[in-house]
């Protein structure tokens, strides 16, 4: 059997999409199973590429619908046609018996309608709305199956749920079978990896206030509380940063902290061994956030204007979910949640 997921974006929504590819070699063990992902997400899915020791998945398919739209937009036509025309080659080299698309958007649902479907084939996709998620109900027209999910689902569940209907399986229980995201095996050699920032592993703090919408953000002075609270304890907090508003604020944060530091950037591969080296990871909801979650990785989670039932870390007790929709944590919570994870 030939399958296709089809999850392009962003950070968080991909590593949430995760599980399914292992919830799928449980049942078809020898699938061919591809995966098409934005070009900027490409490096979470390969610690899953195939080799001899292992089956993930056999092939990434990288598109790059975000700067098309942009160099489309310039008038800059001629160089991404000719990747538009790589990408379709490339989508329909494989014929495929069962597309899986969990994001629920029209520009995703369209790759399941470009790609080379086999005669008897299979396009499964979200068939509804779920709470505080988006969704374009007009994606349901390129689906053969359109799979309805409670109004209340964790992205992970939701996308484990459209899986078992597009291949006849029964729903994975999250507590009889949790979700694995990367191989235990991968996780531990992050330990052995060099420090992209040449910090000392287990004294410093990942503090992930950035994210893309302000609303979910935590107030500054709260982490200038927390910051001083943990630099009491010897460890050096980090703020990083992925634009030029986001590092003004890293700076801002740690002119008030001692010992804080506001890195260079770095990329989806050197998180993964940023995070896993830390002491502790502390973040609001966004996509580095849960990739230390996913990690296993110490990790409190701050949910400040958004769902804690949608994203939050329910794999391990390394993981502290605290706050809501509008109703951010405090800061005596957080302390408390450090002490809990760094005793």
């Amino acid at each position: 059997m030939n399958i296709l997921l089809v999850k392009l974006s962003s950070l968080g929504d991909v590593l949430h999409n995760l599980p399914i590819v292992w919830d799928i070699r449980r049942s078809y063990p020898d699938a061919r199973i591809d995966w098409v992902v934005e070009e900027g997400y490409v490096e979470l899915l390969t610690p899953l590429l195939s080799n001899e020791n292992f089956r993930g998945i056999d092939h990434i398919i990288s598109v790059s619908a975000r700067r098309w739209k942009k160099e489309f937009l310039r008038g800059e036509f001629k160089e991404a046609f000719r990747e538009v025309k790589h990408f379709k080659a490339e989508l329909q080299a494989v014929e495929y018996d069962v597309m899986i698309e969990t994001q629920g958007l029209l520009k995703a649902a369209f790759v399941t309608r470009l790609a080379n479907k086999s005669s008897s084939g299979l396009i499964a996709g979200i068939g509804n709305r779920t709470q505080d998620s988006g969704y374009e109900p007009l994606s349901r027209w390129f689906y053969d199956t359109s799979v309805s999910v409670p109004l209340h689902c964790h992205a992970v569940d939701r996308s484990r749920a459209v899986m078992s209907a597009a291949l006849g399986i029964k729903v994975l229980s999250r507590d009889l079978q949790p979700p694995q995201f990367y191989r235990k095996a991968f996780i531990a050699e992050l330990q052995k990896n060099a420090n992209p920032l040449d910090l000392n592993p287990k004294t410093y703090v990942m503090c992930f206030h950035a994210t893309a919408r302000m609303a979910k953000s935590w107030s500054p002075q709260n982490w200038i509380q927390v910051g001083d609270y943990l630099s009491e304890k010897k460890l050096s907090l980090v703020f990083p940063w992925g634009n030029t508003r986001e590092k003004q604020v890293s700076e801002y944060l740690a002119s008030h902290i001692p010992g804080a530091v506001v890195p260079k950037s770095f990329s989806i591969h050197e998180a993964f061994t940023l995070v896993s080296q830390a002491k502790l990871n502390i973040g609001v909801d966004t996509g580095l956030t849960h990739l230390a979650a996913i990690l296993d990785a110490p990790t409190i989670e701050l949910y400040v204007d958004s769902p804690r039932w949608k994203t939050e870390g329910y794999w391990n007790d390394r993981i502290i979910n605290l706050g809501n929709t509008k109703n951010p944590p405090a800061v005596k919570e957080v302390q408390e949640a450090i002490t809990r994870l760094i005793v």
